[in-house]
């Protein structure tokens, strides 16, 4: 599976499409790890739009990842679902998908750790920046960012404030992927996907060169 790399995250903060001509835009671009997060609509909403993104990131062989709704994402076939902390406790989501793929979002290295314990396929990891895509607490910085990735034997996707004047700290950190969302929506999504999947390719090879 796909778990590195850049996830975009779908945020209408700071843009007018609907979140599945972001993630168009955003395969488009080249990225091939999406996560549907969407406060704002009713779960009915929600699986209908997660049915369209489904059928999307299908065709262009990328990973779908549903935030928040195990039983949406299994509905829709989609590749996984994120939980947060104060969402269904991991234990309980596994009972639903199977060996489907839970993401966890983590503040600290005793979550990380207890999320890779009870059997994360994944981790999140933030804030890492200041971030204005919601209220995430106070960020975590690079330092921390580094502590989680030496201790986790499964991937660490960095999230929170993440832009293209700091994504080398997060690769160099050991993340394996980052998680953007404002930094991607804010503009031409296609062109900033581009850049983003680009700068991370290239420094994969540069790190390799060395």
């Amino acid at each position: 599976m796909y778990l590195n790399g850049i996830c975009f995250i779908t945020d209408r903060t700071y843009c007018s499409l609907s979140p599945h001509e972001m993630c168009m835009a955003a395969l488009k671009g080249g990225v091939r790890f999406i996560q549907y997060r969407d406060k704002d609509r009713t779960r009915k909403e929600i699986y209908y739009e997660a049915v369209r993104l489904r059928e999307m990131t299908l065709s262009a062989g990328a990973v779908l990842i549903i935030n928040d709704h195990a039983d949406i994402a299994l509905a829709v076939n989609a590749d996984g679902v994120h939980l947060g902390q104060d969402d269904l406790p991991l234990k309980e989501a596994r009972k639903i998908m199977g060996d489907r793929i839970i993401g966890i979002s983590t503040h600290d290295l005793e979550q990380a750790e207890e999320a890779q314990s009870g059997g994360a396929d994944y981790i999140g990891f933030g804030p890492v920046f200041e971030t204005l895509t919601k209220d995430a607490g106070n960020p975590k910085g690079i330092d921390n960012l580094q502590l989680i990735t030496q201790n986790m034997t499964i991937p660490v996707v960095a999230i929170g404030g993440i832009n293209s004047g700091n994504l080398a700290q997060v690769m160099d950190a050991g993340a394996d992927a980052a998680a953007v969302a404002t930094a991607i929506c804010k503009g031409d999504i296609e062109d900033n996907a581009r850049r983003f999947v680009s700068m991370v390719k290239n420094k994969i090879q540069n790190n390799r060169k060395s």
